[in-house]
């Protein structure tokens, strides 16, 4: 299972598949090197897989890196949840930012400093998603967080890969469903439902894993 751009594994905490049937093993996102590109970085992600034919999990730009990983080695199943199979699918103001290249603007340094932004939130919801922030974004090293925001922005797939299956959310806030061509549809599922609707994926995942 890998979790989404800078999140750490724990937001999977909750995912709970039959220990009979299934050995869950969570992967964390690692530096990229100088000048890695997104592809070169899946192949090295890859050398953490121990074992054959797996089952292949990712949300959000995880859901991406999966995508990628998949042309190195044999999967029984590539499932990607609140992400995007090709570039067509990403929305039209990511694009813009990708165009513009505002997105190398983007403070970096303030997702490091969540600790310090949690002092100023001003009412209780704030409170508490900056509280999510810090429990689930593990990953805040500045190179890291420059790289994968230009990975996502600038993915180039153009061709879907057939043997995925994608998962989304009809209220996710990031990638609306308005542009995803076809999923398994989750019911008031926002962009963090991993955490937010752990029950239905405890439910349903088993039978997605399993089916041919």
């Amino acid at each position: 299972m890998m979790p989404g751009l800078a999140a750490s594994p724990v937001i999977f905490e909750r995912i709970r598949l039959p220990e009979d049937q299934f050995e869950v093993h969570w992967l964390s996102w690692k530096i990229p090197l100088n000048g890695e590109s997104l592809s070169a970085y899946a192949k090295r992600m890859c050398s953490e897989i121990k074992h054959e034919n797996p089952v292949l999990i990712g949300v959000s730009f995880g859901g991406v890196l999966v995508q990628e990983m998949a042309q190195f080695i044999n999967l029984r199943k590539l499932i990607i949840i609140s992400s995007v199979k090709t570039k067509d699918e990403i929305p039209l103001r990511m694009k813009l930012v990708r165009s513009s290249k505002i997105y190398r603007l983007v403070p970096t340094r303030l997702l490091q400093q969540i600790e310090v932004l949690q002092r100023f939130a001003f009412n209780q919801a704030l409170k508490m998603r900056f509280k999510l922030y810090e429990k689930y974004l593990s990953m805040r090293n500045k190179e890291y967080l420059e790289w994968a925001i230009e990975q996502m922005l600038c993915w180039n797939r153009t061709q879907v890969d057939e043997n995925v299956v994608h998962i989304h959310g009809d209220a996710d806030e990031v990638f609306p469903i308005e542009n995803i061509k076809s999923c398994i549809a989750v019911s008031g599922g926002s962009h963090i439902m991993i955490v937010l609707r752990y029950r239905w994926f405890n439910e349903h995942l088993p039978k997605i894993i399993l089916d041919a």
